[in-house]
């Protein structure tokens, strides 16, 4: 563990303020680790990885004899000398060849991890075409039911999504912005599997889960003669073929530390995003939207002095 610092000046100050939590945290940044034998197939994969992660991503260049699963001190430790929270270990041997990991860590402790195998890889150097901007946010999209559905899946999900987001978006999405989407699907379903999670006691096994298929593609807009454009995609890589192998859960305890969330401010509430008022409600949009009942009129006691026009009096 890292001793506590106390700060000498004003910028050593605002560096310690800056990793404090926030209520909007900034994007992970993701630490890409080489294993003790790496292999050259999983050298490409993290290369790949780490270009659509920039310029949120520090590589380590020398090889680290770690194995996670079974000491994940080492991950700790990186994750709070560089003020990281998300690790990818990519390790190959014998018995897991061509394996990735991907870790997650919350206050300095690891929170959950899962590991892949590799079998299929393109990379981006092998697939000709335009290229994402480097700090561009992807487009992720999901295919299955299982990554609403099944544990192991939703979890995969999970750490995807946390790897390549860019934190909170707000004020809207700009269409023109989205240069390159990252699609993830599924293997058709065995029978061993269900969607609802695990039927059976081998279920849970590693060898019967269905592939996961990543490619990602570069995103182009066309004219269509109407407001909405043509939207057309094309291979921008890597393409990987995955296999589920090993994971963790998260613990319980630090699970709902890392999911808590701060108490709304008081201008918040007012604005209707607090505890729901009467005939009040926030649209999509987030304006706020008034109810207004008015009661019934005696449209009797109105004044009928006014001149009529010509056209319209009776003769």
């Amino acid at each position: 563990m890292l001793r506590t610092i106390k700060p000498k000046n004003a910028r050593s100050k605002r560096v310690l303020d800056a990793r404090e939590p926030k209520e909007v945290e900034d994007p992970r940044t993701a630490i890409f680790v080489r294993g003790s034998h790496p292999g050259e197939k999983v050298m490409g994969v993290m290369k790949d990885l780490m270009s659509l992660k920039r310029p949120n991503a520090i590589s380590f260049s020398k090889k680290n004899d770690i194995r996670p699963f079974e000491d994940a001190s080492s991950l700790e430790f990186w994750a709070q000398k560089n003020d990281a929270s998300f690790f990818v270990v990519g390790h190959s041997n014998k018995k897991r060849p061509d394996g990735i990991i991907f870790a997650r860590t919350f206050d300095g402790k690891v929170l959950d991890m899962c590991e892949v195998g590799v079998e299929e890889y393109v990379p981006i150097s092998a697939i000709p075409g335009p290229k994402a901007s480097p700090g561009h946010t992807p487009l992720m999209h999901f295919a299955s039911e299982l990554f609403d559905a099944h544990p192991r899946y939703m979890q995969l999900k999970s750490l995807l999504l946390d790897l390549f987001s860019a934190g909170e978006i707000g004020g809207g999405i700009y269409l023109k912005g989205i240069e390159h989407v990252i699609s993830v699907t599924i293997a058709p379903t065995p029978s061993t599997a269900s969607a609802s999670g695990v039927v059976g006691p081998a279920a849970d096994s590693s060898s019967i889960l269905p592939k996961v298929y990543l490619r990602t593609y570069t995103v182009s807009f066309q004219k269509s003669g109407q407001r909405t454009p043509y939207v057309s995609l094309s291979p921008h890589g890597p393409s990987l073929d995955l296999v589920m192998r090993r994971n963790t859960d998260p613990d319980p305890a630090l699970l709902q530390l890392a999911m808590k969330k701060p108490k709304l401010k008081k201008k918040d509430i007012e604005s209707g995003l607090g505890k729901r008022k009467r005939n009040q409600e926030v649209d999509d949009m987030g304006d706020l939207r008034g109810r207004i009942h008015v009661p019934k009129q005696d449209l009797s006691a109105l004044d009928r002095s006014t001149k009529r026009a010509k056209a319209l009096r009776k003769e």
